[in-house]
């Protein structure tokens, strides 16, 4: 296993790359505020990460990662274009796999740039790539955006978009939810019976929770009227099923979406934005033609994500977590920047990881 000092000096090394690319260095605190990342994850995040408290600050996190603490900085003070690299420790609990790390050093890029988008997409993923170019690594790309024009554009209430929108990055919930919307599984026993009742509260001798009876009344009607709501109709699920089922070499997924766009409509300017990004990527020298895309990745790890999005994975150890992850957060900036907006992109990598695989080969 590397030591400590060959993870820094390595760390130390990626992040004057980055800096030779224009990039500034900046620090973040280790202790990070609680309530912004349970303002835009839930409650989920605490699953996730190190939560602990303070009597004049309230909760905090140890940091799980420096994407949102940089977009904050640059939401308050940056200027534009801008470019930033940072080194340091992130933290995630891990409950299901002791042999993965809780605490592991991390080396960032992020690009804030309006100019063009597919460009700054394509140059993080290539300077990655560059940087792994020695290892044997193989990486997977996807485009969260495309899933989210298809649920955005479908014709039915806004209320289920939104329930379907909720659930993205959560693909079991999200497929239970899509079927139930089509009809394809009934409605649970439990709530039929609770939807049949004229007062469902008359009987409530007991109200457990911290919801009023307003509140419950309101989400039964909710449901009422979910209820009666025509389905999602057999061609736009026809269309969501095979736009779920891509997962091709870059050129070919290309070729598919085209023709899911024939049926959805709605995600033909995200396919136009892939096809951008493909040309700005084989303008970088990258060899498109065996870059993997798969429309469902990233989906389980990568929440704040909502357009691009890479990893790069041990060809020859499925067992290691991605030696390198990245994406674009666009929406993340307009969340953190009180209505304003700056398209973003960035890539990490674990110096550790890529020793590991060096001393392997």
């Amino acid at each position: 296993m590397p030591t400590r000092a060959d993870i820094l000096a390595r760390a130390a090394r990626l992040r004057g790359f980055f800096e030779g690319q224009g990039a500034i260095p900046v620090e973040t605190p280790i202790l990070q505020p609680a309530d912004t990342l349970l303002d835009l994850y839930g409650e989920d995040i605490r699953g996730r990460a190190y939560v602990t408290s303070d009597a004049l600050r309230g909760e905090q996190v140890l940091r799980p990662d420096f994407t949102v603490p940089v977009v904050q900085m640059h939401m308050e003070q940056g200027a534009e274009p801008a470019r930033y690299t940072y080194s340091g420790e992130v933290f995630r609990r891990q409950e299901h796999d002791p042999d993965r790390a809780n605490e592991y050093l991390q080396v960032g890029y992020e690009v804030f740039d309006r100019e063009n988008p597919a460009a700054a997409d394509a140059e993080v993923y290539a300077l990655i790539a560059e940087i792994l170019s020695g290892l044997h690594v193989r990486s997977s790309t996807g485009d969260i955006g495309i899933l989210m024009a298809a649920v955005r554009g479908l014709k039915t209430t806004e209320r289920r978009k939104a329930a379907l929108m909720r659930h993205i990055w959560r693909p079991r919930r999200f497929r239970v939810l899509l079927d139930r919307f089509a009809g394809r599984t009934p409605v649970p026993a439990t709530r039929t019976a609770l939807l049949a009742s004229a007062d469902p509260l008359a009987t409530t001798a007991t109200e457990i929770g911290v919801r009023s009876r307003a509140e419950i009344a309101a989400r039964i009607e909710a449901l009422r009227a979910d209820a009666e709501t025509p389905p999602i109709s057999d061609h736009e699920m026809v269309g969501l099923d095979t736009l779920l089922a891509v997962r091709e070499t870059l050129p070919f997924a290309l070729e598919q979406l085209k023709d899911v766009a024939v049926d959805l409509p709605q995600i033909a300017p995200a396919v136009d934005r892939l096809n951008d990004r493909i040309d700005a990527l084989a303008a970088r020298g990258v060899d498109v033609e065996n870059v993997e895309f798969e429309t469902s990745y990233g989906r389980t790890s990568m929440e704040y994500y909502d357009g691009f999005v890479f990893g790069f994975y041990a060809a020859s150890r499925a067992d290691l977590p991605p030696v390198a992850t990245g994406g674009r957060y666009d929406a993340l900036t307009r969340e953190l920047g009180r209505g304003v907006e700056i398209p973003a992109v960035g890539g990490v990598l674990r110096p550790g990881l890529m020793l590991e695989l060096e001393a392997a080969q």
